[in-house]
């Protein structure tokens, strides 16, 4: 089974794990022994997941400003936790090809493996609503008639991406491209980093 394939089959058992309760405050079963890729790809879809959920719940607007702040900083939270577990398996995938020379010629991809899974892991679920809504006996008609015109379009970018993604390992691994990973260094969540923050602690 190709990577993608596997990515996928993992990312779409961990939204349908997360539906069975829908709670944004459940806590998570990985599946998966600790340590291994699959694990790395179930925690990261279910962060994805329960965030989804908390964007949808602020942005009720009768939601009261307090409860508002509090998710405010719990998807600031759950970002950065996304990156740094993003930045964790593309230390994975370093560690696999660190015996791989590349080739002279080799270029560098504007993506690392680990973000264009990212993207595929945000697709799992964009698929998953969407599909949902496509269905959704509630809506009209033409509701329906929509989402599944934008279902298919998913649908496409879904096996475009999958081959890409796969394309990628594959050119790293016969040396063509170079894997090359940065740091997103964010500011905001930085203490020393975001003025607001460093500010109050020189007055």
């Amino acid at each position: 089974m190709k990577f993608s394939e596997t990515a996928w089959k993992i990312f779409n058992q961990a939204i349908a794990d997360y539906h069975i309760h829908d709670n944004v405050d459940q806590e998570i079963s990985n599946p998966y022994p600790s340590g291994s890729l699959e694990h790395l790809l179930y925690g990261k879809n279910w962060i994805d997941t329960v965030q989804w959920h908390l964007e949808d719940i602020i942005r009720d607007e009768n939601i009261n400003p307090a409860e508002a702040l509090l998710l405010k900083r719990t998807i600031d939270s759950s970002n950065q936790k996304r990156t740094d577990l993003v930045e964790y398996i593309d230390g994975w995938f370093l560690n696999k090809y660190q015996d791989i020379t590349p080739n002279s010629d080799a270029k560098i991809n504007t993506e690392t493996p680990a973000w264009a899974v990212d993207r595929l892991s945000i697709l799992a679920l964009k698929i998953y609503h969407m599909n949902l809504e496509a269905n959704r006996e509630t809506a009209n008609q033409e509701h329906r008639q929509n989402c599944r015109a934008k279902l298919a379009v998913l649908r496409e970018q879904h096996e475009d991406l999958t081959r890409a993604i796969d394309n990628l390992l594959f050119d790293i691994e016969n040396g063509s491209v170079k894997m090359k990973v940065y740091k997103q260094m964010k500011m905001y969540n930085d203490e020393t980093l975001n003025p607001i923050l460093y500010q109050k602690s020189e007055k």
